[in-house]
């Protein structure tokens, strides 16, 4: 390379594997830079966050899944509404998350408004906004998700100790093959089907845990924010094993109490058919990569009730002993705890790693029921009740053989365990079209001829 183009370069790269990794092009295709068909862009603010609900939802870098920003955030920045009014989330928003670690770096979605709140978004993510005369956010968010745009993103990216970014002008850079406008709102149609199906999903989902928390006696239930108890010595140590003033606030005996009074409860260690730890792994690899493999089940793939299945961590089976089972249940034992998934059908046979736990229970236990309550706020507290650590707190199998649960009635289990499958179901459906939409849009690349455009 000549030391002109890379002085030209906005970056001044001089990084090899940035021209060694250049991306091939469809000669039969026109190509655009992503600069040259943005009609603008625009960082995310940076302000300090809070769990209070203080202010407007504030998206960030981890509410972005499968293309789409998350239905919900946890976050809120505490804003004047002049303020906001210049960071204020619109309609068909792409957000592009411009540093994290070199998985995350990089990471599209688009924005839905599907209710009426009020949202901005953070500063390490970067908002796109397309001419749809030219390039249609749709198409925008499936061709930075495709592989030819992680490619390309990827090459971009500069790594240090701690985290990866991409600077969003190397972004204008990369050139974007311009599609026929017919096949872009093909990508949009399936972008909004899908949308429409996970709202669907979550309502769903919601009508299952209201029915299951009315069934324990939750249901709008608010413990108490008192943050003293007095125990004595044989009340607190002698009996739990604990010091820790956390253990014993007022709220956890307000939600088992709560509990016990609307159902048979009974210890988690007592109906157990197995719970154990998984094995840790060195080496991953790419899902097609190689015969015999299995995906490699780590704590950050354990998402609302569910187990989200990442290409990239697959490992070969025969390497390893503990095999989860279908309708085994799993939950991170450090770190970000509290949170449950089930092991369906298509993951069975998957492994799970040193950091997951992982147990099952009798067949009167519908295992996705159970695993909803587990997920549910109340539980959410129990377990953090449960939980060890300083630093970092621990969940182990002996403290969590001490959750109380209650016996549901096992019709009831059931009317919830089919609201679930099929929040499930459509959840799913959502996630096919999007991979399909995604998947199309490759295809359409490596083949597509430019006499086809219509612009």
């Amino acid at each position: 390379m000549n030391l002109s183009e890379s002085l030209a370069n906005k970056d001044i790269r001089m990084d090899s594997a940035f021209y060694t990794k250049r991306p091939k092009k469809n000669p039969r295709l026109m190509y655009k830079k992503i600069g040259d068909i943005l009609k603008s862009s625009q960082y995310g603010i940076s302000v300090s966050m809070n769990e209070d609900k203080k202010g407007y939802q504030i998206y960030r870098m981890n509410e972005i899944h499968n293309m789409l920003c998350d239905l919900s955030v946890d976050k809120y920045a505490d804003i004047s509404a002049a303020e906001f009014r210049k960071f204020e989330l619109k309609n068909r928003d792409v957000l592009f998350n411009r540093t994290n670690s070199f998985e995350w770096v990089g990471r599209t979605g688009i924005y839905y408004q599907n209710d009426a709140e009020e949202k901005t978004f953070a500063s390490y993510l970067v908002r796109f906004n397309p001419d749809e005369h030219v390039v249609l956010p749709e198409y925008l968010t499936a061709f930075l998700n495709s592989k030819q745009g992680v490619w390309d993103v990827k090459r971009r990216a500069r790594q240090s100790i701690n985290q990866t970014n991409v600077n969003p002008e190397e972004v204008k850079e990369i050139e974007i093959p311009i599609l026929p406008m017919d096949f872009q709102k093909q990508i949009r149609e399936r972008f909004e089907k899908a949308n429409k199906s996970r709202i669907l999903s979550q309502s769903l989902y919601q009508q299952a845990e209201e029915l299951l928390l009315e069934t324990v006696g939750l249901k709008n239930f608010s413990p108490s924010t008192k943050s003293t108890n007095v125990k004595s010595f044989k009340e607190s140590f002698l009996g739990a094993g604990r010091l820790d003033a956390e253990f014993y606030l007022p709220k956890y005996e307000e939600i088992e109490n709560r509990i016990k009074q609307n159902s048979q409860v009974v210890p988690l260690g007592n109906v157990l058919l197995k719970i154990d730890t998984g094995e840790y792994s060195e080496n991953y690899y790419k899902k097609d990569s190689m015969k015999g493999l299995t995906f490699y089940i780590r704590s950050t793939n354990i998402k609302d009730g569910l187990i989200e299945i990442d290409d990239n961590y697959f490992v070969p089976q025969s390497a390893f002993q503990k095999i989860s089972r279908k309708g085994d249940i799993v939950t991170a034992r450090v770190g970000s705890i509290g949170v449950f998934g089930t092991i369906r059908e298509e993951l069975a046979g998957a492994i799970y790693s040193d950091n997951v736990l992982c147990f099952n229970l009798p067949d009167t236990y519908i295992p996705e029921v159970y695993t909803l309550l587990f997920n549910t706020t109340y539980y959410f507290e129990l377990i953090d009740k449960l939980a060890r650590g300083s630093v970092q707190q621990r969940l182990n199998q002996e403290t969590l053989k001490d959750l109380t649960i209650p016996i549901i009635d096992f019709k009831i289990q059931q009317e919830i365990a089919d609201l679930i499958e099929e929040s499930f179901t459509l959840r799913l459906e959502s996630e096919k079209m999007l991979a399909e939409a995604k998947e199309m849009v490759e295809k359409e690349i490596e083949k597509g001829n430019i006499n086809n455009l219509q612009l």
